[in-house]
């Protein structure tokens, strides 16, 4: 969660389940309700065999790209499990994470594979936690409301203020902010290969 936001930390959720039948309801997080997903997290974090989050922050999102922050914190997530999987389904086509883990890709996965959904339900739940939280200190951007994703009150927020210490510079919405420009990180192209190279 959090790939497209502004600011805040991209979050991966690692979760096992077992064969029982999951609570009602659950589906890809972007298709319910806040409050839904926040009735379901609970309920979640009971029913999966064991669950664990990852963090990768707005900083090392700016050093090493999206692909390999993603990487960073799934492989986060997966070491703070109590027990590793035999295999791990990520939602999409591309496979961020490699060895040495055995990956499969699924399309959609968070509205086809329960596992995938109980992940996605937890990990958006907790970050705009974190985020709602972050918020209480930079209360003119209103994160409690965007989860550091685009919003008016952000961008207006940005606007007059510039970016806090939660943002991430490499974005490109740096160049539309002329008086806060100069701030933008430019970060040398990582190829797929050396992504999956780094020593995380």
């Amino acid at each position: 969660m959090g790939r497209g936001a502004w600011a805040g930390p991209v979050t991966v959720c690692a979760a096992i389940t077992g064969l029982r039948k999951p609570p009602a309801g659950l589906t890809d997080s972007k298709l319910l309700t806040q409050r839904r997903r926040e009735e379901l997290e609970p309920l979640l974090a009971k029913w999966v065999h064991a669950y664990a989050l990852g963090h990768a922050s707005p900083q090392e999102c700016d050093e090493l790209g999206m692909t390999a922050a993603l990487r960073l914190a799934a492989v986060r997530a997966l070491e703070a499990l109590p027990e590793q999987p035999d295999a791990v389904i990520l939602d999409g086509k591309h496979d961020y994470l490699g060895g040495p883990w055995r990956v499969r890709t699924v399309i959609k996965g968070d509205q086809s594979c329960i596992a995938v959904a109980a992940a996605s339900v937890i990990a958006k739940v907790r970050r705009d936690a974190l985020m709602a939280q972050m918020g209480e200190r930079y209360p003119d951007f209103a994160f409690a409301d965007n989860a550091g994703y685009p919003s008016p009150v952000h961008r207006a927020a940005l606007e007059r203020l510039g970016p806090t210490e939660q943002h991430r510079l490499s974005w490109a919405y740096l160049e539309e902010l002329p008086e806060w420009r100069h701030l933008r990180v430019h970060r040398e192209p990582v190829d797929a290969g050396e992504q999956l190279s780094l020593g995380f």
